[in-house]
C-alpha cells in the first residue's frame, strides 16, 4: 500500500490551520484524515489538531477495527469525543472562542471502505481512472444549489461559500456523514477547500492517474493549487491501492 499526506501554508496565509494525517493499525487497516481549523489567536490550528490527534489515537488504540457497524460507531463516537474536546478548550480559554474544524475520514480494511465528514473538505475515490466525489460539503451555498436557488457554477463564484452549516467546535453535540464505498477502487483521495477552490476535479484526476508514486501526487497537487494563487491552507492525503 502507497500512501503519503502532506499539508502546507499555501501563498496567502502566514500559519497553517489544517491538519492532516494517515495511520494503520495491526490489522493492516487504514484511517486517512483531514481537517481545516478556522478562528483566531491560531485556534483554528488547535481545533484541528485536537480532531487529528484524537482520531488517530483512537484508533491505534484498536489491534482491530471490527465489522462495519462497529467501525461506523467508532468514527462517530471518536468525533464525538473530538468535538466535545474542543468545547471544552474554548470553555477553558474564551479568547479562542468561536474556533472549529472540518473534517474528513476514510477507513479502509480488508471488506469495507467508509467515508465520514462534518464541513467542506472533501472525500474522493479514484475508480477506472475516474474520480467521483464521496462526501457532500455542509456549506451554505451547496444548500442553495440543492434547493435550485444557485447553479454550481454560481456557487463557485458566491461571496459566502465558505459559510459552514456544520463544523466541530460550534456545539456541545455533532453529527458527521457516513458513506460507505465499494472497496474496488485505485485510489482514495482527503483534502481541505484550499485544493478544491484552487483546482478543477479534472486536474486533480489527471495527476492521479499519473505513473509516479503518492508522494510525488501529493507534493504536484499542493505546488499546482500554490502555482494556481494557493489562497488557502492545503492538505491532502492519498492512498493507491494498486487495483486495476
Amino acid at each position: 500500500m502507497d500512501y503519503f499526506c502532506l499539508t502546507d501554508p499555501g501563498k496567502i496565509r502566514d500559519h497553517n490551520e489544517d491538519s492532516v494525517a494517515i495511520v494503520s493499525n495491526e490489522s493492516l487497516e487504514y484511517l486517512l484524515a483531514v481537517a481545516d481549523g478556522m478562528g483566531g489567536h491560531r485556534a483554528g490550528e488547535i481545533a484541528s489538531s485536537i480532531t487529528i490527534n484524537h482520531l488517530t489515537k483512537s484508533f491505534k488504540e484498536k489491534e482491530t477495527i471490527g465489522t462495519k457497524e462497529e467501525a461506523i460507531h467508532f468514527l462517530k463516537q471518536a468525533v464525538s469525543e473530538a468535538n466535545e474536546k474542543i468545547y471544552a478548550y474554548t470553555e477553558e480559554n474564551p479568547e479562542s472562542k468561536g474556533m472549529g474544524t472540518t473534517i474528513v475520514v476514510a477507513l479502509l480494511t480488508e471488506n469495507y471502505l467508509l467515508f465520514g465528514n462534518i464541513g467542506d473538505s472533501s472525500g474522493f475515490v479514484l475508480k477506472h481512472g475516474k474520480i467521483h466525489k464521496i462526501t457532500t460539503d455542509h456549506t451554505l451555498v451547496n444548500l442553495l444549489v440543492k434547493s435550485g436557488e444557485l447553479t454550481e457554477e454560481e456557487a463557485k463564484e458566491h461571496p459566502r461559500k465558505n459559510v459552514l452549516m456544520r463544523a466541530l467546535g460550534a456545539n456541545t453535540t455533532v453529527e458527521m456523514d457516513i458513506f460507505d464505498v465499494e472497496t474496488d477502487v485505485e485510489g482514495i483521495l482527503l483534502c481541505s477547500d484550499g485544493l478544491t477552490n484552487m483546482l478543477e476535479f479534472e486536474q486533480i484526476e489527471k495527476v492521479l492517474n499519473e505513473k509516479i508514486d503518492a508522494q510525488e501526487m501529493v507534493r504536484k497537487l499542493i505546488n499546482k493549487s500554490n502555482d494556481r494563487g494557493g489562497n488557502d491552507n492545503i492538505s491532502v492525503a492519498y492512498l493507491k491501492r494498486g487495483v486495476s
